[in-house]
């Protein structure tokens, strides 16, 4: 569900950024890395209650405020420091997570704090948070908004790996078609265009020389 955050790029892009034109080239590549992820967890893709339903109503809703999220920075923001960005994020988004944590969870003086806990805390804070969404804003102010929302593809794809390699966890069979499918939408949107514009610079340098 949250992978469909490339789906809604690709649409609110061609609504905000009029330079970001919608091709038959980026729509084949979403489609494909969408397909991609729906190969890799097609045994999980099913809805079997109302609350599951609604989960996935809210996940859907998520992915759309991600995107647009994504392109209003691209549109209105784009000349503002990514550390910036990331310090006002975290600023707006502590606070309410503080409070529901301790209405939730009670008081983290009382939780048992090991090493590991430490550990897995400061890598989703300092890695997971603030370097991702800096390097994230960085590369939202180099290259097209559809082009960086792809990532939202990708994810899906190396929790899977990464769950494999480091928990023992099983791959499903399926995980190297749907990957395939991934890293070549991934080609196609990326490096396709690249290969298309050296093309025409050669082109154009054989002509005035």
């Amino acid at each position: 569900m949250q992978a469909t955050i490339s789906v809604f790029g690709l649409l609110l892009a061609w609504i905000f950024l009029p330079d970001e034109r919608i091709t038959p080239q980026k729509i084949i590549a979403v489609a494909v890395g969408i397909v991609g992820v729906a190969v890799i967890f097609v045994d999980q893709i099913r809805v079997e209650n109302w609350m599951a339903f609604a989960g996935c109503v809210a996940i859907v809703v998520g992915a759309y405020a991600a995107a647009q999220a994504s392109i209003l920075v691209k549109a209105k923001a784009a000349a503002i420091h990514p550390a910036s960005m990331v310090f006002c994020q975290m600023l707006c988004g502590l606070p309410a997570i503080i409070i529901y944590s301790l209405i939730r969870e009670g008081n983290p003086l009382t939780f048992n704090w090991s090493w590991r806990a430490i550990v897995c805390v400061l890598y989703l804070a300092v890695l997971g948070t603030v370097a991702a969404f800096w390097l994230y804003y960085w590369l939202l102010s180099k290259i097209e908004s559809t082009k960086a929302m792809m990532i939202s593809l990708v994810t899906p794809l190396l929790a899977v790996v990464i769950g494999a390699v480091v928990l023992g966890e099983t791959l499903p069979p399926q995980t190297f078609v749907g990957g395939l499918l991934i890293i070549g939408s991934i080609g196609l949107i990326v490096f396709r265009r690249r290969a298309r514009r050296d093309s025409q610079d050669e082109l154009s340098t054989d002509t005035h020389g």
